[in-house]
């Protein structure tokens, strides 16, 4: 038997195409891709078409070998964030936490800060950055020198001038809370101490980087120098795969750190497949479609407010419960998180499949 970790829809999924998931109870509509994963919807033909021409050659090899994805995947990681570094690759984006971490301690001493409402994961380091106390406490003790601040940036000041610090986890956008943009002014006093004090800014793109809100990663849409990115979901096309980018710092060297499976060579042609298409047109496209969306919502009388940008919005409401049920009443699939409903779509998705979308949607408050 499976454990039970996991509370399963009542649908079982027969195939699945675009934003269309067709189930033994008839079609639905797909408003957040697989958690944000799907970045081209369901069984996209160029991904389809890069696993099956990488699994026909090799689909595991071992870190002892070197494959030429992984080279041209980084590069365009690079291309779209911080321009020269090196990329560390895992399986997930909870083990790029881990790899952030592991850097940090490698390179400076002091506390690692995060703030109330971030999620980074559910393994032990991670977990130690994520402010559940739900998910923290009945795993507890966890890393020693983890602490969290409330979002302010007179806190953080105040903080930093009385603490040593060595890394500062920022979620641009805190989606697992439900879709928090992080407030400008705690943004800019982070990136004021740390050209005070040098510690290390993680920012946490795993699920609003790759095009997502309408940037190439969220954090450009501020102005934050991030030195280490961690990325994953839509990174590997539907595959596992994680990165850690690395922004003018070299952590590890030879032996420092690992990973069998990571990266996977077929998980690898897929990322490629995926972000190779990931361009400006895709980005004005999203900012294009979001406007929409977001236009759209605000017509709906259950909506109380909207937040996000680009494709990822938070949608607050009296009962969201309910309105996830009336949802699936209509073929409507929503996912639930922090108390809010979040919309993380396929970034090709189009105009028509948000109309159907708002319209079965447009049911009363």
């Amino acid at each position: 038997m499976l454990s039970r970790v996991y509370d399963a829809l009542p649908l079982k999924v027969e195939r699945a195409h675009g934003v269309r998931i067709s189930t033994d109870k008839g079609e639905f509509l797909d408003t957040f891709a697989g958690i944000g994963v799907l970045a081209f919807g369901h069984t996209d033909e160029k991904t389809i078409e890069a696993i099956k021409e990488k699994i026909g050659r090799f689909s595991h090899t071992s870190n002892y070998f070197l494959d030429e994805d992984a080279i041209s995947l980084s590069q365009m990681l690079l291309n779209m964030s911080c321009g020269e570094g090196e990329v560390f690759f895992t399986n997930s984006g909870t083990e790029a936490t881990e790899a952030a971490i592991k850097a940090i301690r490698k390179l400076r001493r002091g506390k690692l800060v995060s703030f109330e409402g971030n999620f980074h994961g559910r393994t032990m380091g991670a977990l130690s950055l994520t402010h559940s106390p739900k998910l923290r406490t009945p795993f507890e003790p966890l890393l020693p020198d983890s602490i969290f601040l409330p979002l302010s940036g007179r806190v953080f000041e105040e903080f930093a001038r009385n603490n040593e610090i060595a890394g500062v986890f920022v979620e641009p956008v805190q989606g697992n809370s439900g879709v928090y943009p992080l407030p400008e002014e705690l943004i800019e006093a982070i990136s004021s101490m740390k050209e005070k004090y040098g510690f290390l800014i993680v920012a946490d793109e795993i699920q609003s980087g790759l095009c997502r809100t309408g940037d190439f990663f969220a954090y450009q849409h501020h102005d934050l120098r991030a030195d280490i990115i961690t990325v994953g979901k839509a990174v590997g096309g539907g595959l596992p795969l994680g990165a850690a980018i690395f922004c003018g710092v070299r952590p590890f060297a030879i032996g420092d750190h690992g990973s069998t499976f990571a990266p996977n060579p077929v998980s690898l042609a897929a990322g490629k497949s995926v972000v190779e298409r990931m361009d400006t047109t895709l980005l004005e496209g999203v900012k294009i479609k979001g406007k929409h969306l977001r236009l759209g919502i605000e017509k709906l009388a259950w909506v109380k407010e909207i937040r996000g940008r680009g494709l990822m919005l938070g949608l607050s409401t009296h009962d969201p419960a309910r309105i996830k049920e009336k949802a699936f009443d209509r073929g409507v699939l929503l996912n639930v998180t922090g108390g809010s409903i979040r919309l993380l779509p396929a970034l090709n998705i189009s105009i028509d499949e948000i109309d159907e979308i708002l319209e079965r949607l447009d049911f009363g408050g």
